[in-house]
């Protein structure tokens, strides 16, 4: 496998596995603020991925289509938000603030429930990574490995702060900093195994690329829409998140012209 398939499937995990080490650094809970403001951070590197990295790729791939290049786009996106639906109905877990778990009743900790809901939305994130890898290596024209490069490093900036969102309130309901880092890491694990996953499927279909490249942006973007934004603005007004989904937006738009 090319240095740069590995390194691309890896820097997102090195990304939580960092974020969740804050956990033997800093205290046990997270301040409100910092919270809104690294989550509107990671929803807004996801969404310029989404578009830059994913369903503007999805789109030239389709260009023989003309006018209609955007049809391949518009169904693979859908089917991506409806994937992620799918699991967000069946998987159970439970968001940050919430109190009241989404998903089938289950018999699981809080904390076990916590780390599910972190472990859903990286799934796309690592189906993304995988899905512009295998374009990378299939010579197609629209993706470069530059480009794959920005895109991991853009998710694994994103995947600090929320290794650290997801370890430290893991602290607070009793767990030990070892346990706290170790379900922080966990919970990124399903990210590299997604590349995996669609880098294998993406090899064997590839006029599917399209599809396989929006698939993943819907997938993303349902989970900004359904999770991170919402955490972003909780509790008091404030401006913050908003500030900072700005910030987070800019720097995956400033690493895909850089890198890409």
């Amino acid at each position: 496998m090319p240095t740069e398939v590995i390194q691309g499937i890896l820097l997102p995990f090195f990304g939580t596995a960092a974020g969740a080490a804050c956990v033997f650094f800093m205290g046990n809970r997270l301040h409100p603020s910092l919270q809104r403001a690294l989550t509107g951070f990671a929803a807004g590197v996801m969404v310029a991925a989404s578009v830059w990295s994913l369903l503007i790729p999805a789109m030239e791939q389709s260009a023989r289509l003309g006018s209609l290049a955007f049809l391949p786009a518009a169904a693979g996106f859908w089917l991506g938000v409806l994937f992620l639906l799918a699991l967000d109905r069946l998987i159970p877990h439970l968001h940050q603030n919430s109190e009241r778990p989404e998903g089938r009743r289950a018999r699981l900790k809080r904390s076990t429930m916590l780390v599910l809901a972190v472990t859903l939305h990286n799934i796309p994130e690592g189906m993304a990574v995988g899905v512009v890898l295998a374009g990378v290596l299939s010579g197609t024209e629209t993706l470069t490995a530059a480009g794959a490069l920005a895109l991991s490093v853009g998710i694994a900036v994103q995947n600090f702060p929320e290794g650290a969102i997801i370890s430290m309130p893991l602290r607070s309901e009793g767990l030990s900093r070892g346990q706290a880092f170790l379900r922080g890491v966990l919970s990124g694990v399903v990210e590299p195994l997604a590349a995996l996953l669609t880098l294998w499927a993406s090899g064997l279909i590839l006029p599917a690329l399209p599809y396989l490249l929006s698939f993943a942006a819907g997938a993303m973007l349902y989970v900004v829409v359904e999770e991170l934004i919402p955490e972003a603005s909780a509790g008091e007004h404030s401006n913050l998140g908003t500030l900072f989904f700005a910030a987070g937006f800019l720097v995956m738009l400033a690493l895909d012209t850089a890198l890409g």
